[in-house]
């Protein structure tokens, strides 16, 4: 039974990846026709009717002075910041780069959780952090030229979404993630809005231009749900390395749809980066998988 749970869990995973970056490649082809500012309008406009749409029918609207709360008013502004920073990267850098690139996210996690949650990190998953962002730097390129804007964005992206992560975390757990994915979805729409101007104004759009963002609105919405269905399905260290599929997806993308040729250097960085991911999550299940055993001892305080 565990065993078809791990295969349902590990299948969703995959799907909820290949979501995730079908999304980022809609929302990479329309960036050379409007700017980041009018991509968070639309696209948020389509996946704030969704979201509350079925957050109403499953009744998880709360009152909104929720969101004043300091916990869920951070995550929300670390999601704006992370979609901003990570649209404005899309139409500079290759999408397999960025894909690469934020599979360091759950490092900084870790990272973050050591630094400010105060959750014990081991010396071997310190190395292992340090390999990951080798591997980013990697990735980056060795050298000046390849800190590009672009690339540093994606970084502030990945510092962002980890900041959101650990603000998750620290959420009540009787708050509906439904209610603040709608929430989220709504600020950054307003967001979006305000800065159409700042970022060049509105640009006419296309039919296929609206498709594609609500398209993409659809697919984050697809990618969202089957994570979640994900780690309630299956073991988390058997299913979180799936998520490394969405590299599959990136670089197939690239190949197809951008005219991106994957080199030497983002091949080596992505090979260390999946290697230290896969070794913090066998290390995580290995403290979890003690920690529990410990508790089942005769005597052990419950």
């Amino acid at each position: 039974m565990q065993s078809t749970a791990n295969f349902r869990g590990a299948m969703f995973m995959c799907l909820a990846m290949a979501g995730f970056t079908c999304n980022d490649a809609l929302v990479k082809s329309v960036t050379g026709v409007m700017n980041a500012g009018q991509i968070m309008l639309v696209r948020g406009f389509f996946t704030s009717v969704l979201v509350l749409m079925i957050a109403r029918h499953f009744g998880a609207l709360r009152s909104l002075r929720l969101v004043l709360s300091p916990v869920i008013a951070l995550r929300i502004v670390a999601e704006v910041f992370a979609s901003i920073t990570y649209i404005l990267a899309l139409g500079q850098i290759p999408l397999a780069n960025a894909s690469a690139i934020l599979q360091a996210l759950p490092l900084a996690v870790t990272l973050g959780a050591a630094l400010f949650l105060s959750e014990p990190v081991g010396w071997r998953r310190w190395l292992a952090i340090l390999a990951g962002f080798l591997g980013v730097l990697i990735v980056l390129r060795p050298g000046p030229e390849g800190f590009t804007g672009a690339a540093l964005s994606v970084l502030a992206s990945v510092v962002c979404a980890a900041i959101r992560d650990l603000c998750t975390r620290r959420i009540d757990p009787a708050v509906p993630s439904l209610f603040i994915s709608a929430i989220t979805a709504v600020v950054i729409t307003l967001v979006g809005a305000a800065l159409v101007v700042p970022l060049g104004g509105w640009q006419p759009m296309s039919l296929v231009s609206i498709s594609h963002l609500g398209a993409a609105s659809l697919l984050l919405l697809v990618g969202y749900q089957c994570i979640v269905l994900a780690m309630r399905n299956g073991e988390i260290a058997i299913v979180a390395p799936f998520r490394y599929t969405s590299l599959i997806w990136s670089i197939g993308i690239g190949i197809l749809f951008f005219a991106e040729k994957p080199d030497i250097w983002m091949v080596t960085g992505i090979a260390i980066i999946i290697a230290s991911g896969l070794y913090t999550f066998a290390r995580e299940n290995k403290r979890r998988t003690t920690a529990v055993a410990q508790q089942s001892e005769p005597g052990s305080p419950k």
